[in-house]
């Protein structure tokens, strides 16, 4: 059985035999579109998606869904959003951002824009790279140093590639085997105007690679158009045809010496760069009286910095003049005493290596010293190789000569371990020698101190270890022991210092072959 609907009224305007009314005012539902991203906002579908009228009534509208809404679900945060993980600079790095700012360490060639980005590189490169506790921020050249020597090796670059370039273009063209070309003239004149830019053109046959057999018989079928081409470029040549834009550089400096008009008596040492000039060059007649006023300077003041400074200019102006002479031998052979009175033996050795070269031309000087000098040098450095070189120049003469003989003894008591004789020698140096021989002592004495604990058991006064190595007291052989890892050696033994050598063991040893390390030394032959 059929249900029956009951009727309502019908509003005004309506024919009620057109459709019943409905006894409910809203649907059961509201049909929504399905959405495709949890971002997008979606609005109510249009009256026309709905389906048509119910047949027992009209459709009454849906009430209005807002458009603008949004989802709840927001978006996930972006890498740029996520917070970012704090950093705990070390305490060197914070020193080290310190110390770049101090006002002593600034640089006016240095804008603190590019400095502040150099130090910002330079500590997140390390801190990428996982090493900002590995660094040694103490000794790090700071964000200017940086930016020099950026610069400078920047220069450097720009300056090799224009002197290459220069190079290259200054270089004659080769000739290409894939060419015929009758002579080297003929070359030359194809790199000023091509063939193929003149007016008569160039053949095929010119332009390709043949085989042997078919390049034999080009030429041969050929030749009297070349000998024709030819004749015409010097005819071209010789009346203006070709005109060359090369533009010689400035005349290089003459090759003869350069003749000093400088009058100063002090000048500062700089590097040449360029040709010197004859008004920054003095004569040789004011540096004899240069020389005279730095021998009193030395004797009162004592400044080594500015004698050898002044001492390298001296040689720099005599080299330039080519000024080989007794006063030459002189200059040379007064910085070298002076740089072995302090120790620089980088100077002594550039002075050492020309004195050889000005004794070999016959001129007058302290040979036979320095000879003397040059067997210690090489003793001090191990260079046996030159070592046996000099011994082989010696002359009989020569080895009779104190200096020499004294320096030839050394090496014999070195080579045969008589430590004994050896600081007996060492006690008698002449001359300057004694300034060489205390640059391997020290290491001469470790080695007779490793043998005295070999040879003498149980122990050893420390009296005889002192007037043995030549020391000039028993607190400094104590200290020299002691610094050597031998302080629990010492020990007082009725009323006397002894050295207990019979514990001594592998103590020296160690110290032994690190002193006796091969010398590297700046300016060594």
């Amino acid at each position: 059985m059929m249900p029956t609907w009951p009727t309502a009224s019908p509003s005004q305007g309506v024919s009620p035999s057109n459709a019943y009314t409905a006894t409910y005012s809203a649907p059961a539902f509201t049909p929504v579109q399905v959405r495709q991203t949890f971002g997008q906002s979606y609005s109510a579908p249009q009256p026309s998606s709905y389906p048509s009228a119910h047949p027992y009534g009209p459709t009454q509208s849906p009430p209005p869904v807002p458009t603008n809404y949004q989802s709840s679900a927001a978006p996930p945060p972006t890498a740029d959003e996520q917070p970012r993980k704090k950093v705990e600079w070390p305490d060197s790095v914070r020193s080290y951002v310190q110390r770049s700012f101090f006002p002593a360490n600034m640089d006016p060639a240095v804008s603190r824009e590019e400095m502040e980005a150099k130090l910002k590189e330079t500590i997140m490169r390390a801190s990428e790279d996982n090493i900002l506790y590995s660094v040694v921020w103490e000794t790090m050249p700071l964000p200017q140093q940086l930016i020099k020597q950026e610069r400078e090796a920047r220069a450097k670059a720009m300056a090799y590639s224009a002197q290459a370039q220069t190079t290259y273009s200054t270089a004659p063209m080769p000739i290409s085997k894939k060419r015929k070309s009758a002579d080297l003239e003929d070359v030359a004149n194809l790199s000023i105007t091509p063939p193929w830019r003149t007016g008569q053109g160039a053949r095929l046959e010119d332009r390709v690679t043949f085989s042997k057999d078919k390049r034999q018989a080009t030429e041969e079928t050929s030749d009297n158009t070349s000998k024709l081409n030819k004749y015409e470029k010097r005819q071209k040549r010789f009346n203006g045809g070709y005109v060359s834009t090369y533009r010689s550089p400035s005349p290089p400096p003459g090759d003869g010496p350069v003749v000093g008009t400088c009058e100063k008596l002090e000048k500062n040492y700089l590097r040449l760069t360029a040709p010197p000039k004859p008004e920054n060059v003095r004569p040789p007649h004011v540096l004899k009286n240069t020389l005279e006023l730095l021998k009193k300077k030395w004797k009162k003041d004592q400044n080594y910095a500015y004698i050898c400074d002044q001492f390298k200019s001296m040689r720099q102006d005599l080299t330039v003049q080519r000024v080989r002479d007794d006063f030459t031998v002189e200059v040379y052979e007064i910085h070298a005493r002076i740089a072995l009175e302090k120790g620089d033996l980088g100077e002594y050795n550039q002075c050492q290596t020309q004195l050889k070269a000005l004794y070999k031309l016959g001129l007058k000087g302290k040979a036979n010293e320095f000879k003397a000098y040059r067997i210690l040098y090489f003793i001090h450095t191990a260079n046996r190789t030159d070592l046996n070189s000099v011994l082989a120049d010696l002359t009989p003469a020569e080895k009779k000569d104190k200096a020499i003989k004294h320096a030839l003894d050394v090496r014999s008591s070195l080579a045969l371990g008589n430590y004994h004789r050896f600081f007996q020698l060492y006690n008698e140096t002449p001359n300057m020698g004694a300034y060489l021989m205390d640059m391997f002592v020290g290491r001469e004495r470790l080695a007779a101190l490793c043998n005295i604990c070999k040879a003498y058991k149980p122990d050893v006064p420390l009296r005889f270890v002192t007037e043995e190595l030549y020391f000039e007291s028993d607190l400094e052989a104590a200290q020299f022991i002691s610094d050597n890892g031998g302080q629990d050696l010492l020990q007082e033994k009725d009323g006397t210092i002894v050295i207990l050598t019979g514990k001594a063991g592998q103590t020296f040893e160690s110290h032994k072959t690190k002193a006796f390390a091969r010398v590297d030394i700046k300016g060594q032959i």
